[in-house]
């Protein structure tokens, strides 16, 4: 049995909300997040730019303070004018000379037949009698570009909701799918319905007395009915230890795979975050979850990072990790007694563990699943060459009895580096040569 077996099982395949293949949710990828400022901003100063052109013109009209104005209007050098509402007390009035001239702009002199500059409310009657005067066609209209102005003024704070909601989205782990920006306190979980391809306790190896004491949960679920007739109570929770790569991971999915229910599986890590109380609240929405799914498996892989001991920590009752504890020790003894929501969780640590997690009503059952005997390493060495062609030679009993001490998930490995080198050299069948160059470079 392996834990790389889980690897290739249809159950690990990843769902919407969860992690890409290279990286596991919630990992910041700070380029990204720069490039993503770096290039919003520029569309936006883009935007500022071509805006300011809108509302000021086109290019070859100059913008001229209000003195320029008067010396052209008194001497009688301006043709037409279109005055345009712009603020409450402020108007946009955009000349048109009777010809070119040449004006002193910012030190320098400009050749312009076009030319804008702002009056304010009260001067325009004033000024209307002196247009009407000096024989200036003039027309007055309402501002099309207006609502730009109020952009512009409201740019600011969009890029600033935009910059935040770019960290939220990476803090939050992934950014995207069912997760979205308020969602912190959703869980992680991934759901593994009963309709998909399923692993069986045929593609189970190596635990025969594991597989034994969970014969009793995988009935309850079948038929829940038959024990509580009887007054009995199922374990609410059962915890899986043993060393590294013996396929607790495994096991926990055959028992869902068997029973035909529901599997969530999430790590114990996805609980804990940077922010206060997301841990706590993930707990409860994975419990939720679990009872509307009903009958299921909740299924916590490496519970030591969230069930050590409390009052170690230097954060003491308050430290984020001691409160999702609190609400997972609240959630496991809160079950109603016919809901059918039953706890796996998975350890290579059971010493860290708090003695309130591991009393009768919580993880009342453990299961040790340790490293296989010669029995064991010989049927989970026929689980992964299944799918492999081998040559009349190969002996697997042999190569059992030559791997002493070996995890199911060091089997695999050690299946799968003698197809590579087979097939490094050109053959069609992985031969014990293979097998055997393979184990001195695994062992």
């Amino acid at each position: 049995m392996s834990d790389n077996q889980q690897n290739k099982s249809p159950f690990n395949r990843n769902k919407k909300g969860s992690g890409g293949p290279n990286k596991p949710d919630g990992d910041f990828d700070w380029s990204k997040i720069i490039k993503a400022v770096f290039s919003w901003g520029a569309v936006i100063i883009g935007a500022v730019i071509i805006m300011q052109f809108m509302r000021t013109g086109t290019v070859d009209s100059f913008e001229v303070p209000y003195n320029v104005y008067e010396t052209l209007l008194q001497n009688d050098k301006i043709a037409e004018a279109v005055i345009t509402k712009t603020d409450i007390n402020d108007y946009n009035f955009e000349g048109t000379l009777k010809a070119e001239e040449k004006i002193l702009i910012n030190n320098r002199y400009e050749s312009i037949t076009k030319f804008t500059t702002y009056i304010i409310e009260t001067d325009i009657p004033d000024q209307k009698k002196i247009w009407q005067e000096k024989g200036i066609k003039f027309t007055f209209t309402k501002d099309s570009n207006q609502w730009f102005t109020v952009l512009i003024s409201f740019l600011p704070w969009i890029l600033i909701i935009g910059v935040w909601i770019i960290f939220m989205r990476r803090m939050q782990g992934g950014g995207g799918g069912s997760r979205g920006i308020f969602n912190f306190g959703k869980s992680k979980a991934k759901l593994i319905s009963e309709s998909g391809a399923k692993v069986t306790f045929k593609d189970v190896a190596g635990a025969d007395e594991a597989k034994q004491e969970l014969e009793e949960i995988i009935e309850f679920l079948k038929e829940p009915t038959k024990f509580q007739k009887l007054g009995g109570k199922i374990p609410r929770g059962v915890l899986l230890l043993g060393p590294p790569g013996t396929g607790k991971t495994l096991l926990a999915r055959a028992v869902a795979g068997e029973a035909g229910v529901p599997f969530f599986s999430i790590s114990g890590a996805d609980f804990v975050e940077m922010f206060v109380g997301v841990g706590a609240s993930r707990v409860r929405d994975l419990f939720e979850q679990g009872k509307k799914n009903a009958p299921c498996i909740i299924f916590i892989d490496e519970i030591d990072a969230v069930g050590r001991h409390r009052g170690a920590g230097l954060g003491g009752g308050h430290d984020e990790r001691e409160q999702t504890l609190n609400a997972l020790l609240v959630e496991m003894d809160g079950f109603e007694q016919n809901n059918g929501v039953i706890i796996i969780a998975a350890t290579n640590r059971p010493d860290v563990l708090d003695p309130a997690l591991l009393r009768p009503g919580r993880f009342d059952r453990q299961v040790v699943v340790d490293r296989p005997d010669v029995n064991g390493r010989e049927g989970i060495l026929k689980v992964h060459t299944r799918k492999i062609p081998l040559d009349a030679e190969v002996n697997l009993k042999t190569l059992a009895k030559g791997t002493p001490g070996l995890a199911g998930a060091e089997l695999a490995n050690l299946v799968n580096e003698a197809a590579l080198l087979a097939a490094r050299k050109n053959k069609k069948k992985v031969d014990m040569f293979d097998f055997e160059e393979a184990k001195d470079k695994v062992m």
